[in-house]
């Protein structure tokens, strides 16, 4: 109740709560822009966990649906833009594809070439000093193939890598000449890991007499994957860039497999 003389000031109406940073996947798309313009390695995503960096960085960022949208988003460019770019060259160069129709790489495509791929060319971009150790052992299991012993290889080197990022007391690191200079230097680092991946794939072909200058349109789809890929890493974890690359990968396989089922045996016979 109001005493006499006292002035009743109106009640602002409340605004409804604003969508957080990344709700949209427009948000995304400009923010992806904005990083191909000038690659950072911040700002993180919102929502990290707290307490253990290892966990946060392969846990936190795994929206599932968003991570399904963006690889849905580089199918429909490699089908409709770049991989017709990619074939046009691979024909007139007398260049073919390395992969065997009636011998789908699953476990390859969908597991283990995502996880060492992604340590050997992503994992670094946020933790270079790591990456010191870890990326050669990445890259020696990347080349060797999925055996048994580069699989525990690679196993106990990941447990290491999260054992190092255990949960503790937050330790301010002070910005050494290094640390400025790395960060000045980003987008060198950032777009030569995103050719080093793409030239990977060169081996995925029998090359043919194909022309040097026109190699790099073969692979032009793994470019722009591994562009987007080291954005979702450096924005929501190298968990999230991993699963990433299994959506990229496994979706094309998965419609080889279904396509095979559909074709008859006479046909594929000639």
């Amino acid at each position: 109740m109001n005493t006499p003389g006292e002035s009743v000031q109106p009640t602002a109406p409340e605004r409804p709560p604003s969508r957080p940073l990344g709700a949209r996947f427009r948000d995304d798309v400009v923010d992806l822009w904005r990083f191909i313009r000038k690659p950072s390695l911040g700002p993180r995503r919102p929502g990290r966990h707290a307490g253990s960096i290892g966990v946060a960085d392969a846990v936190s960022g795994l929206a599932w649906r968003r991570l399904l949208a963006w690889a849905a988003v580089l199918w429909l460019l490699n089908a409709g833009v770049l991989g017709p770019l990619a074939v046009q060259a691979a024909s007139a160069g007398g260049s073919t594809h390395r992969l065997d129709m009636n011998n789908i790489p699953w476990f390859t495509g969908f597991l283990w070439a995502p996880l060492v791929e992604e340590l050997t060319f992503r994992y670094g971009l946020r933790r270079p000093l790591q990456a010191l150790w870890l990326l050669p052992i990445a890259a020696f299991a990347m080349v060797k193939g999925p055996q048994t012993w580069a699989v525990w290889m690679m196993a106990i080197a990941i447990l290491v890598a999260f054992w190092t990022l255990r949960e503790g007391p937050v330790r301010r690191v002070r910005v050494h000449g290094w640390r400025r200079l790395y960060r000045k230097h980003f987008g060198w680092v950032f777009y030569g890991a995103s050719l080093g991946f793409a030239a990977l794939h060169l081996a995925n072909f029998k090359l043919g007499a194909i022309a040097w200058w026109m190699m790099p349109v073969l692979v032009l789809p793994q470019f722009a994957a591994g562009v987007v890929m080291g954005w979702v890493r450096m924005r929501r974890g190298i968990g999230a860039s991993i699963v990433l690359h299994a959506l990229y990968n496994g979706g094309p396989l998965l419609l080889l497999f279904l396509a095979m089922q559909v074709v008859s045996p006479e046909a594929l016979g000639g």
